[in-house]
């Protein structure tokens, strides 16, 4: 008996990679940080929690899980009637914050698509390609559009990184420029303009 299968499209089964490895990974994370918790509270190594050695572990296992978490939102699948919510949003920006450069603030209220949030992680990646010395974003949300505006001392903007979001592609990608990519195909995938502007002191991407 022959089956008839939906094909799976590139862009779909990309982000099943994304959620599988994301996934695979927490795991591993959660564990070790569950040891870290464990040994500082010990009385078999007393002192161990203040200890450089320890609170090195400790905030690298926090930096890879937040990571993680903004790779999941960003890279994994987004389904139309997930949604999230602004504290849980606030806590993803807050740890994004903690482990970069940039000084987030969050102006939104209420609950949000998944696939919105997909979009906006990867347009805050965009930004921080944009600001690798460092600068303030505040992200807006007024109905169902989207604001970045990004404000800094000194930028780096690439042309044809931003080519992609609009549609050109004037050179290869490299694996660390990826979200252009993404972001583009995003938001032909939700039918929502991309609007960008940057240049020397900061800039916004608007969807």
């Amino acid at each position: 008996m022959t089956v008839d299968t939906m094909p799976i499209a590139a862009g779909d089964l990309a982000a099943l990679l994304g959620s599988r490895l994301c996934h695979d990974l927490v795991s591993p994370l959660g564990a070790i940080g569950n040891g870290v918790e464990l040994l500082e509270m010990s009385t078999d190594f007393p002192g161990i929690a203040q200890s450089a050695e320890m609170r090195l572990i400790a905030e690298a296992v926090a930096a890879a899980r937040t990571r993680i978490q903004a790779y999941r939102m960003a890279f994994g699948m987004a389904q139309g009637d997930q949604r999230i919510g602004r504290a849980e949003l606030g806590r993803l920006l807050e740890g994004i914050a903690a482990q970069g450069r940039l000084q987030i603030t969050l102006d939104a209220a209420g609950d949000f698509p998944r696939p919105e949030i997909r979009m906006l992680t990867l347009a805050l990646m965009c930004v921080e390609t944009a600001l690798p010395w460092g600068g303030r974003v505040i992200v807006l949300r007024d109905g169902a559009a989207w604001r970045l505006v990004a404000e800094c001392d000194r930028a780096r903007v690439d042309p044809d990184l931003w080519a992609w979001l609009d549609g050109r592609q004037p050179r290869p990608l490299a694996p660390s420029e990826v979200h252009f990519a993404l972001l583009a195909e995003a938001a032909r995938a939700q039918s929502r303009p991309l609007r960008h502007e940057f240049d020397a002191t900061g800039g916004e991407i608007a969807f």
